[in-house]
């Protein structure tokens, strides 16, 4: 028997399709096998596809998968899956709650935008080392480490015109590796970062959320404040609305519907 699935792309963190981070969202009454979660994720390929199951009014079961392996907290796609929520399923309520492998998730209404409740991260210092110099083509001024890998360079210029070697990534045990600078004097943004994940077949992510659960505590402590703005310096480039509050860290963005469409699967 044939059951089809629907299934929709949200560019995340985006001012508009074609910007931010696509992300794939697939509303479940109830969980396939993981083998299939796992099948429609490497069949998307995109950064992440995320898979939802109700359980209560407002409440959802959140699980995200990278072309590879499941993940355990993405903030792009938590903001897509948000918005099919709130736009798609017609969820007339102002916060959405997910239960997640990273715990209990938030997203709320903010105007225009979406508003992200996360886990704050910070990161402890490590040693910097030629590997991390190879891998990210410049020299860091200091490393930071958690699940993630935070690399702090000179200035901006750095980063944006950064080029990584992206086989050297593999040689670092993390998940993601942040490159990060304050941003310019008198510019728009207060931190500036690019993301590569290459052990779970993402070059180079376009906006991360979950990376800004280190960048945020580490920047509101270097800059003192707990309001930031961040851009993420990839091709299609995302901005986030960041702030520091007490353990957790909010993240607001906008989102923009890219595609509805249908999975036909066999035999489900």
């Amino acid at each position: 028997m044939q059951r089809s699935y629907k299934l929709y792309q949200v560019d995340a963190f985006a001012e508009g399709v074609f910007s931010g981070n696509p992300a794939a969202v697939v509303p479940l009454e109830s969980w396939l096998p993981d083998e299939t979660l796992a099948a429609i994720a490497e069949e998307n390929n995109l950064s992440e596809t995320a898979f939802f199951v109700p359980v209560e009014p407002g409440c959802y079961h959140l699980r995200w998968f990278t072309p590879t392996f499941e993940i355990d907290l993405c903030g792009h796609a938590t903001l897509a899956s948000a918005w099919v929520v709130f736009n798609e399923l017609r969820f007339t309520g102002a916060r959405i709650r997910f239960e997640s492998k990273s715990g209990p998730l938030f997203v709320e209404k903010d105007g225009d935008m979406l508003a992200l409740d996360f886990p704050s991260w910070p990161p402890e210092r490590v040693e910097v080392t030629q590997a991390m110099t190879r891998a990210f083509g410049a020299e860091p001024l200091e490393a930071w480490a958690g699940r993630d890998l935070l690399c702090v360079f000179a200035n901006e210029d750095v980063i944006r015109t950064m080029q990584p070697d992206h086989a050297a990534f593999h040689t670092l045990p993390y998940v993601c590796n942040i490159a990060s600078a304050q941003g310019r004097a008198g510019g728009e943004y207060d931190f500036v970062s690019r993301v590569f994940c290459p052990e779970v077949g993402i070059p180079e992510d376009p906006v991360t959320g979950s990376a800004h659960s280190l960048l945020t505590p580490f920047w509101a402590a270097r800059l003192g404040k707990t309001k930031l703005n961040a851009c993420q310096a990839s091709k299609r480039g995302g901005r986030l609305f960041c702030e520091l509050k007490g353990d957790r860290v909010r993240m607001a963005g906008r989102a923009a519907l890219y595609m509805r469409g249908e999975i036909m699967l066999e035999g489900e």
